[in-house]
């Protein structure tokens, strides 16, 4: 299912008059409806948002409003795949871009993990239990690869958790798409960086010799966040100089280098509790996603708050939520008309649900 264009109604609406007819349609469908908006989205999606929430609180969220019909997620694909699965069959999940993807879940696909998972038994023999771990950004068919081969998905924010009962399972971690989080997990439960290798879905065996991923406890998939991926130590370094009693606090898909100079490092969440937790006066610097950072500011007006990249530009993919989308999804609400719902396969739902629930019920 491709986008449909905006109807140039939409797109040439003003600001103030698509914020009121998005008001006007949510007020029309009353509870019958439900709009979840991931932290990484603008504030004038948030503004609008019933549930915010970064990925594990959203996927927790997804039954809170047992009335609801329809819930319209405005996050990237495979948050409403999520959604989807974990929700009653009579649910109708909406996404009100379908072009909002994740460039980190793109950079694994189901029959590249295949491939990886033949030739790692091909190596490894039948002796060695590899479990499989997906980051919850990932493709719906990924999660259910993951529920069919023992695994379980995981979110930032309960990584460790799911990693460590995967290692209690077997003997080695199959960790995708995102190498920087299962790094940073691994060191976290105490795993030296010398017992992993990152499998390149590119190159022969992932660029990796047979003895190498015979002596490694983790196997990392080549992926990462392009918008972590961005800070860097020398931000940490010239945010204390500038900003003598600073705190740095960053996100796990930051590189293993940068979480080591920072202060604290965890989940969009586990930010957010840190800032808003903090004394007035305290000095914040922030590695993450710039419209989270942008709105702890400002509801946090006591305290000294900002991105460590001052030049990095909001999460594309999610902007690719505008208000427009939102309003244009909720007004074919209100006409009767279901646009761009997200409706997973009942095969891939079978599986994909099956590592969702392991998760949850691993890392309640």
């Amino acid at each position: 299912m491709h986008q449909v264009p905006l109807p140039p109604e939409y797109i040439d609406l003003s600001p103030l008059a698509t914020d009121e007819r998005i008001r006007t349609a949510k007020k029309n469908l009353g509870e019958s409806t439900v709009v979840m908006g991931h932290h990484y989205q603008r504030d004038e999606i948030i503004a609008h948002a019933d549930f915010r929430g970064d990925s594990y609180k959203l996927a927790k969220d997804a039954n809170i409003n047992p009335d609801a019909e329809f819930i319209v997620f405005c996050g990237v694909h495979f948050m409403a795949e999520s959604t989807d699965i974990l929700t009653p069959e009579r649910v109708k999940v909406l996404l009100p871009n379908l072009a909002a993807g994740c460039s980190m879940a793109d950079m694994a696909n189901i029959f590249q993990v295949r491939r990886c998972w033949q030739d790692l038994a091909t190596v490894l023999g039948s002796a060695t239990t590899v479990v499989p771990v997906t980051y919850i950004n990932s493709a719906a068919n990924l999660k259910a690869f993951v529920g069919e081969h023992g695994g379980t998905v995981c979110t930032s924010t309960n990584a460790p958790t799911a990693v460590a009962w995967a290692l209690e399972q077997g003997e080695k971690v199959l960790f995708f798409p995102d190498q920087h989080l299962g790094r940073n997990t691994g060191v976290r439960l105490g795993y030296d960086p010398s017992e992993m290798v990152v499998w390149d879905p590119f190159k022969p065996l992932g660029g990796n010799s047979p003895e190498a991923l015979r002596a490694a406890k983790f196997i990392l998939w080549k992926g990462h966040c392009s918008v972590h991926k961005r800070f860097s130590v020398e931000q940490i370094e010239k945010a204390r100089q500038e900003f003598p009693g600073i705190r740095v606090i960053v996100h796990p898909e930051c590189e293993l280098e940068v979480v080591n100079a920072a202060d604290e490092n965890g989940s969009t969440e586990a930010i957010i509790r840190a800032v808003v937790n903090s004394p007035a006066g305290s000095k914040w610097a922030v590695g993450t996603e710039i419209n989270l950072v942008s709105r702890l500011a400002k509801e946090n007006p006591d305290k000294t708050i900002f991105c460590l990249d001052p030049q990095i530009c909001p999460c594309a993919t999610m902007y690719r939520i505008h208000p427009s989308f939102l309003l244009w999804v909720l007004e074919g609400l209100v006409e009767g008309e279901v646009r761009n719902q997200v409706s997973v396969p009942e095969k891939v739902q079978m599986f994909a649900r099956v590592a969702l629930d392991r998760m949850l019920t691993v890392c309640a």
